[in-house]
């Protein structure tokens, strides 16, 4: 598998990724539009020639960024992608000098067995008022918040 930046013949696999599970409501559904307006926060774990997996990193903060809308295709999980697609996001962070990382998710153990610990949210205040004050999901957020301290 090669992790890489994503490019903009990636963002058709990019949103089929993520709304293949936000139909299951294991996450938020993201536009075609919006893919291209944050294209450049996305990586790509490809195989192939075809991208199996996608991560977007952003900045929240002066101390904090947040891990996005990571999805691996189906046939491609439990290999190492949405490691791989983790790891590299957190290089980005630690180039950025950004010294933590959120991750809201309901895949706790996976983020867990990757170094983050669980986080009551309420000791996140700019991610709540940047983002979650606009999700549909607010009033019954069943996301748990997990961060990582990166050594910069």
């Amino acid at each position: 598998m090669t992790v890489r930046k994503a490019r903009v013949g990636d963002a058709r696999a990019i949103c089929s990724l993520i709304n293949n599970y936000a139909e299951h409501d294991r996450m938020l559904f993201r536009s075609m539009a919006d893919i291209y307006e944050n294209l450049q926060a996305f990586t790509v774990g490809e195989i192939a020639g075809e991208a199996v997996g996608c991560c977007a990193l952003e900045v929240i903060w002066s101390d904090l960024a947040e891990i996005k809308s990571l999805a691996v295709a189906e046939e491609h999980k439990h290999k190492g992608v949405g490691r791989g697609l983790v790891r590299a996001a957190l290089d980005q962070a630690r180039e950025l000098g950004l010294p933590r990382v959120l991750a809201l998710t309901l895949e706790q153990e996976f983020f867990r067995k990757q170094g983050f610990e669980k986080v009551e949210m309420k000791t996140l205040p700019m991610k709540v008022w940047s983002d979650c004050a606009r999700c549909p999901k607010q009033s019954h957020c069943d996301e748990v918040a997990m961060t990582m301290t990166l050594s910069i």
